[in-house]
């Protein structure tokens, strides 16, 4: 042992002495670190890693699981931001670390980066896609308003919807629209609306505020029920310049809970007048129609069937005469045609005929079945055959055969 050294420690005790003197030093307690996030992971247990670092420097960190569960945005890599906690030592490995307890992001506000993220989150999934969105009814006979029961907000609506449409039923769906257990109602109450059918449109929303004060309206399990409902969905939060994540999810966005009540249900008055519009319309296209007709009237009562039948109907025979005459002349002169084409086909015909030929001095020798002999090679010697002539037959028997191609006689055996 080396005699020069004051005091001689265990590493335990080492790292447990240093771990006391710096939980000791209030410095070293509430301090709030500025970095730059890197190597952030999330582990199953729920906590969470990462490191801060600088220029020339690095920080490992860790936030527990309860803190983290605090956070309203997700910690990035790359992200500047202010960390604050309680600096250190875990003995085991002898290394310090920043324990925080949270976590705001450098220049805007940890609300808005949660905004921004849940936005790209759900616009990539598809729930912003107006293919997805649906119409509203025209004259929706029940509306279900999911807000609260406490604010000007829903007393507002209702005094519109009594004065523009009292015809509809309202349904009042109370939850709370602000703090922690806000959006599990908001949420519960639009399943409830979907899953019993009570409505066939449902407002959402509440009365202006901080950004704090409408972020029920950004949480991702409000806008997913919005985009699972069958029932078409206004959603109405804030003042005209207040932008939700429900706003891109629903199926309509009013500026004001005031205007979702004007988008949702017409003007009785409006309509009354457009119906008396409609009925001057008619009457005028009636009147316009009566008298089309009167002055089509008019002119039939100054034809002259109407004055003189009598004259009419001989004018009409008179028609039915030039017909008829012109059809009898038209059959008379087609008969004329088909008959001068017979005598022409009968013509030919007897052209062709055999007895033609006959009356010029020919004869046909027929063998007395039938046959007609028109070759010599037909015959034989002492053959019976009948001569035809033009005015009767002769029978006569062959005696010699001569062949005048070879100019020798043939002679049948």
């Amino acid at each position: 042992m080396n005699s020069d050294c004051r005091t001689t420690l265990t590493v335990s005790e080492l790292n447990e002495a240093v771990r006391s003197l710096v939980e000791s030093n209030l410095r070293f307690r509430d301090l709030c670190v500025v970095g730059e996030i890197s190597n952030y992971k999330i582990y199953p247990s729920g906590h969470h890693y990462f490191t801060l670092k600088d220029s020339e420097s690095s920080l490992r960190c860790v936030m527990f699981r309860a803190s983290a569960s605090r956070l309203r945005f997700r910690p990035e890599n790359g992200m500047r931001v202010f960390a604050s906690g309680s600096l250190r030592i875990y003995p085991r490995d002898g290394a310090y670390q920043l324990y925080c307890n949270g976590i705001v992001p450098d220049g805007v506000g940890d609300l808005q980066i949660a905004f921004e993220q849940l936005k790209q989150k759900l616009y990539a999934e598809g729930l912003f896609d107006e293919s997805h969105k649906k119409a509203l009814p025209a004259f929706p006979k029940r509306i279900a308003i999911v807000t609260s029961s406490a604010g000007a907000a829903v007393h507002d609506m209702i005094r519109i919807f009594r004065q523009r449409w009292p015809m509809t039923k309202l349904l009042l769906l109370p939850v709370r629209v602000q703090g922690m257990e806000a959006p599990a109602e908001i949420a519960s109450a639009i399943r409830y609306a979907n899953r019993h059918q009570i409505a066939d449109l449902i407002i959402t929303g509440r009365g202006g505020g901080s950004l704090e004060d409408l972020w029920a309206f950004n949480d991702e399990r409000v806008a997913r029920a919005i985009y699972a409902s069958e029932i078409p969905v206004i959603s109405a939060v804030g003042h005209e310049p207040d932008i939700t994540i429900s706003d891109f999810v629903a199926d309509r966005r009013a500026s004001t809970p005031s205007n979702a009540a004007e988008i949702a249900v017409p003007d009785h008055r409006e309509m009354e007048e457009y119906i008396r519009g409609i009925g001057v319309r008619l009457d005028q296209s009636v009147l316009r129609d009566l008298q089309k007709r009167r002055q089509q009237l008019g002119s039939l009562k100054n034809r002259g069937v109407l004055k003189d039948a009598s004259s009419f109907v001989d004018l009409r025979r008179m028609d039915v005469d030039r017909i008829t005459a012109r059809l009898v002349s038209a059959g008379q002169k087609q008969i004329a045609e088909r008959r001068q084409a017979l005598v022409q086909s009968a013509a030919a015909l007897d052209a062709m005929s055999p007895l033609k030929v006959l009356s010029r001095g020919y004869v046909v020798a027929d063998k007395g079945n039938g046959e007609i002999v028109r070759s010599l090679k037909q015959l034989s010697k002492g053959e019976l055959l009948e001569l035809l002539f033009t005015d009767g037959k002769a029978s006569c028997m062959v005696e010699e055969l001569e062949d005048y191609h070879s100019g020798e006689e043939k002679t049948v055996i």
